[in-house]
């Protein structure tokens, strides 16, 4: 039996980056994002009550971990921002230096995890998404991952932009009290800056509903559907996002991990209340989102049973028109009205009568 020959017209399966980590062991470091190509860099801020220091660390230099293994010595509290992630053997070489437990690592650049916090013995894991509009006004969702050890606290995010640059104003300009504060604030001040800006994107969200109310009531149109449905998607997607961080950040408060202070936690349940708020927004605007496709199809059985009225009330007038016509249209050579001088005038007359009373008929029905 001759073989099949294989369809050059047909392109080849493309496998994604799920598959390439399926077999792998535990702890593989593997970045499953879709921004590949981009250089990493990593940015400290070395702080306390009196100083601050910045400055940018070379990944591709053996003496950049060398320096960052001397930061985590630091009695000073330092931000570590590792900005890109698909330099996975970078990554991978920071995290040992970091003394990361390799699954910490592989959650640290596997941007399809979900939200979770995981404690160790050192140091405090967080994995979260970043959220926030674009230029464009475009939801942009973030991969982060937070990293709480003693004096530091290490960021992981797949690009430059992100919610932190009023935290970084607070830093420089020694502003509030965070300057006064150990690294567990500096986790929590993280923390808060990402779910403040969940409240952008949900008024974002809010926007496009009200938008979509007034264009489903005036005017709907085929392009309206989509919009809904890609707004339903939308809120789908923040939700799954969002969702988790309250039982998270619950959990933090909850921990009697040495890392976490009672002062923090205090800060920790607001960021709490905050966290219970955006869900039951985002409760209601699902909800909504759900409702207006709903209202769609009202209104364009409205506008369809609009038009099927006139139709019918105009088939109701020529139906007895037509009738007459008929009925003179027939070849009979002994139709008694045929020999009527006026006869032509009268059915006019008859007809326009029929007309009017049809009229005056719907009009007290409240049909027209």
């Amino acid at each position: 039996m001759a073989k099949k020959k294989p369809n050059k017209n047909i392109p080849p399966k493309k496998h994604s980056k799920r598959h390439q980590k399926m077999g792998k062991a535990p702890g593989t470091v593997i970045y499953m994002g879709n921004r590949d190509g981009g250089s990493t860099s990593v940015n400290v801020l070395e702080y306390d009550e009196n100083s601050i220091l910045e400055r940018t660390i070379d990944p591709d230099t053996p003496d950049g971990l060398t320096f960052i293994d001397e930061l985590t010595a630091s009695p000073t509290t330092t931000w570590i921002d590792v900005i890109g992630l698909s330099d996975e053997f970078f990554v991978e070489k920071l995290g040992k230096t970091l003394g990361l437990n390799p699954l910490s690592i592989e959650d640290a650049v596997n941007t399809n995890q979900r939200a979770k916090i995981d404690e160790y013995d050192n140091y405090i894991f967080g994995v979260f998404k970043m959220l926030y509009l674009d230029a464009e006004n475009e939801l942009v969702a973030e991969h982060v991952a937070l990293v709480l050890s003693k004096n530091t606290v290490v960021v992981f995010q797949e690009l430059k932009d992100d919610v932190f640059n009023g935290l970084r104003d607070r830093i420089t300009n020694k502003t509030g009290r965070i300057r006064t504060r150990s690294a567990d604030y500096l986790f929590f001040a993280l923390l808060d800056a990402i779910i403040d800006h969940y409240y952008v994107v949900l008024e974002n969200v809010n926007l496009k509903i009200e938008l979509l109310e007034e264009e489903v009531y005036e005017n709907p149109k085929s392009r309206t559907a989509h919009k809904i449905q890609e707004l339903k998607k939308e809120v789908l997607r923040i939700r799954r996002y969002v969702y988790p961080v309250k039982e998270l950040v619950n959990k933090l408060i909850d921990s009697e991990h040495e890392l976490i202070s009672k002062d923090t936690k205090l800060f920790l349940r607001d960021a709490m209340d905050h966290s219970t708020e955006i869900n039951e927004s985002l409760q209601i605007y699902r909800e909504m989102s759900m409702s207006l496709m709903e209202m769609y199809m009202s209104n364009i059985s409205n506008k369809m049973n609009e038009v099927m009225k006139v139709l019918t009330i105009m088939a109701s007038i020529f139906i007895p028109l037509t009738f007459i016509v008929g009925v003179y249209g027939m070849n009979f050579e002994n139709i008694p009205e045929l020999k009527m001088p006026n006869g032509y005038f009268y059915v006019w007359g008859l007809m326009l009568i029929i007309f009017i009373g049809l009229l005056i008929y719907f009009k007290k029905k409240r049909w027209l």
